[in-house]
């Protein structure tokens, strides 16, 4: 897959082999499996008439440009959007550099200069629930009357399920704001990660016997588990370890700023300076003050103990 950044207001596009293009547009945060079921139609259907499969996204995401107060935290940044799309077998992500200029485009105006004058589009895929242009205006009655007009064809992929819901975005930001993992994971159709770097802290955890990863990250827009305790898998460059996260305040010891503490378990080195990925498999607990030192310490092990268990139910289902 080659990955493209278009400026809409240069006259750019995609390299010219004279075979045209299945796409699919949109936001794509988080290219969950109802995303994924997309890709796949359009790179199935690509190869079977020899055309060139092409993803179009957007960044940032456009209601950060047309409503910056509704805009949602991402499930994927861009360099996490990327690295999952190159696992999908297309030929192209073309990466729009959403701003004013392109949010005021009408929907025939996005289809005439970006679908067709540019990617050259012979057949558009979309989701069942796809909206775009100003103000979301366009639907799929809109690309079908363009599309006949055109000369491209438009099909609609179905809603992929989770249990009884289709699989959305906006379901699974709402399951992670309420310490879901189990059911983002469900969605994405993979565990839920965030990046951080470790960073030196106070040293507390190594003094009571539970060595932490003090992890910094980033506050680019990403969507952080809310507070509390995680079992969950650490990705360094020696490899992957089970360990358990603790997310925000740590009400034992007054005066403390939340963290993000990673402990790994049957891990021992200096990893500071270096880039962690952690993926959420289970919620264990919520953050709560103890009564003294040794009171954490024994709830501790138990955490420590739990998320074990629950890493080792996870390998073997």
């Amino acid at each position: 897959m080659v990955d493209y950044a278009i400026d809409p207001t240069l006259p750019t596009g995609l390299p010219s082999d004279g075979r045209g293009t299945v796409i699919t547009v949109g936001t794509f945060d988080g290219v969950h499996r109802g995303h994924w079921a997309v890709l796949q139609e359009i790179r199935r259907r690509a190869r079977e008439a020899r055309r060139r499969s092409v993803l179009v996204t957007f960044h940032p995401h456009p209601l950060q440009i047309v409503r910056p107060d509704h805009a949602p935290l991402l499930l994927t940044t861009p360099v996490e959007k990327k690295e999952i799309l190159a696992e999908t077998g297309l030929d192209y992500a073309v990466f729009l550099s959403f701003n004013h200029v392109l949010a005021s485009y009408s929907p025939r105006r996005f289809v005439e200069e970006i679908l067709v004058g540019r990617l050259g589009v012979e057949e558009l895929v979309i989701g069942y629930d796809h909206g775009f242009g100003r103000g979301r205006s366009g639907d799929v009655d809109t690309l079908q009357e363009i599309g006949d007009e055109l000369g491209f064809t438009v099909d609609v992929v179905s809603p992929v399920r989770a249990g009884e819901n289709a699989v959305s975005s906006s379901k699974i930001r709402e399951a992670l704001s309420e310490g879901n993992v189990e059911a983002a994971r469900a969605g994405l159709g993979r565990p839920y990660c965030i990046r951080g770097l470790v960073v030196r802290g106070d040293g507390r955890g190594r003094k009571l016997g539970f060595p932490t990863a003090n992890l910094f990250v980033p506050m680019n827009g990403k969507l952080i588990p809310p507070a509390g305790v995680y079992a969950v898998r650490g990705c360094l460059k020696r490899g992957v370890f089970d360990g358990a996260i603790h997310i925000g305040p740590r009400p034992t010891f007054i005066g403390s700023r939340p963290t993000i503490e990673l402990h790994l378990m049957d891990f021992e080195g200096d990893i500071y300076g270096e880039e962690v990925r952690v993926e959420f498999i289970r919620h264990l607990r919520e953050v709560r003050p103890f009564d003294s030192a040794s009171a954490l310490v024994e709830q501790l092990r138990y955490d420590v103990e739990a998320a074990r268990a629950a890493l080792a139910y996870d390998l073997n289902r």
